[in-house]
Order: C-alpha cells, then structure tokens, then sequence
C-alpha cells in the first residue's frame, strides 16, 4: 500500500496574471473578464509537481526538460511562483517554497489535527509507520504520515493516491460503504500491480464482507511486492471517510497480523473515545460478577 521501502532516515491570482502573460499570446476578452487561462495554471502546476519530484533542487534547463516548455517560458513561470513564495531560490537549484506549506496546513481538516497525535502514539507503540489517508473520488490519498524510525521501513508521499481494490486503507473504506456503491467507486477493470492483487470482484466481494465482519482490512503485498499493510475505516465529523494504516515490509507482517490488528483497533477506539479492548475487559468482568450476585 506503499511506494516501496525507505532505508535511510530521511494570492495566487498575481501568479496566475504574470504566468498568463508570459506565453506570448496576446490579451483575449477573457482573460479581461476574468477567466482562469487554465494553460498558464497547467504548466505552472507541471512546475510544481517537477520540483516536487526533486527536492533537492532542479535547475532552469532541468525543469525545461521535464515539463517540456521553452527555457524562457520556464523562467517566467518560476519568477511567477517565486513571487508567491511557492517556489524558492537555493544553491542548488529551484525548490517548493514555504508558501506551498501554509497552504496544505490550510488544506487539513480539524479532524485531521485532531487525531495526529493518535497516530504519533501508534507508531511509537509499533515502531512502524503509519499513515491516514482519505477516499478522494476513485483513490485512497494520504494527508498524513508518522514515519517509523528505523532503517528498513515503508514510507509513502503525503498526497500520493492509490487504488482502493489492492490497499489496506482502500479496502477499509470500500468495506465502510454500502455494497452497491461499489460498481460506481471501482472500475470495469481491476487492474493487477503484483500477483497477490485481487482482479476477481467477487473474489474481492467476499473479502470485504470480512472486512465488515471484523473491522479491519490487510494488504498482503497486492499493491507493492513487499509490502503489507492493516488498515482501518473511521469517518470524519463532515462526513468524508478517512482510514488509519500501518503500511511495513512483509518479513514484519506475517505471522504478526493479529498484533498488529489489536493495536490499530486499540487507537481506533482512543480516537473516537471508546475504552480499548484491555480496559474494557476489567468493566465486562464486573458486569458479569454483578449479574451473577
């Protein structure tokens, strides 16, 4: 449910009008109206997107050759977002900018805030990663991610979205969801990323009817070779469904799965203030004795 395996610890409108400019063409009755040229904020978000892909800095030329634009044009764009404090000048080339920061805090959502420090604690408890992630349209996305800390991990990007039929966290929400909503949310098509992933709907039906029975989804290496995952659904106080993961390499997972589906359905509970299942076992105890006396 991840990339891969890390081994080593590791107003907008001004930008819009300078990039629109800076294509060559002449000012249209559009524009003058104020419609978005929808070009000029293209290829400045292909920019971004390049620089996001290189942090450690590209040039000029470099990010000419990956958005595959004029030298010139580049530039202007770059100047554009630099204005804005999107994109920052350093020694060894062009680079995000801390504007882009104060916007994705922006983006999240008091829920969000709220339980991030539920995940801190989880992947303390574990020492493995673990993500929160939200179903956006077709995909499962991740807007948050406590990174394990140790040498051979999993680790995703913040805001990289991935299937929902062939994920942990995917699964969780599919299983969430009433089953006719399937046909709309997967495609015709199951598309296969290893040999463990499951192509078959209604090999994947009966999966997620387990899912629903037990709460919690795995992901046993159907979306990376490597890689397993358990995942969680909870939904958000706005309504969106957002799942909990701990995405980490095989030879940790197998063998430990219940372990492993204890502790997340432990802070599952502590996020949405129930007793954990150790608490709760000393209370059903004095139920019993006070029913039998």
């Amino acid at each position: 449910m991840t990339s891969g395996v890390n081994t080593a610890a590791r107003s907008a409108d001004g930008a819009v009008g300078a990039a629109s400019g800076e294509t060559g063409a002449a000012p249209t009755e559009g524009r003058a109206n104020g419609t978005v040229d929808i070009q000029s904020v293209a290829r400045a978000a292909d920019v971004l997107r390049a620089l996001a892909a290189s942090p450690d800095g590209l040039s000029l030329a470099q990010i000419s050759s990956v958005v595959r634009l004029s030298r010139s044009t580049v530039h202007r764009i770059v100047l554009a977002l630099v204005r804005q404090d999107f994109v920052r000048s350093t020694e060894s080339g062009y680079r995000l900018g801390p504007g882009l920061l104060r916007l994705a805090e922006a983006s999240r959502s008091s829920f969000e805030v709220d339980i991030h420090h539920h995940l801190t604690e989880l992947s303390a408890e574990l020492n493995e990663t673990v993500d929160l992630s939200v179903m956006t349209g077709q995909a499962i996305t991740f807007v948050d991610q406590i990174v394990a800390r140790r040498r051979l991990r999993a680790v995703s990007g913040i805001g990289v979205s991935f299937p929902l039929h062939c994920t942990a966290n995917g699964k969780a929400v599919l299983a969430a969801l009433p089953p006719g909503s399937l046909d709309e949310l997967l495609p015709p098509r199951l598309e296969r990323f290893t040999p463990a992933t499951h192509v078959d709907r209604e090999a994947l039906g009966r999966e997620l009817d387990e899912v629903r029975e037990r709460g919690i989804a795995f992901d046993r290496e159907e979306h990376t070779v490597g890689i397993c995952a358990v995942g969680m659904a909870l939904r958000a106080p706005d309504g969106s469904w957002h799942a909990v993961s701990v995405p980490l390499p095989a030879t940790r997972f197998y063998g430990h799965e219940e372990r492993l589906a204890t502790a997340l359905h432990d802070a599952y509970r502590r996020m949405v203030g129930e007793p954990s299942a150790a608490a709760a076992e000393p209370r059903r105890a004095r139920r019993r004795a006070g029913s039998r006396g």
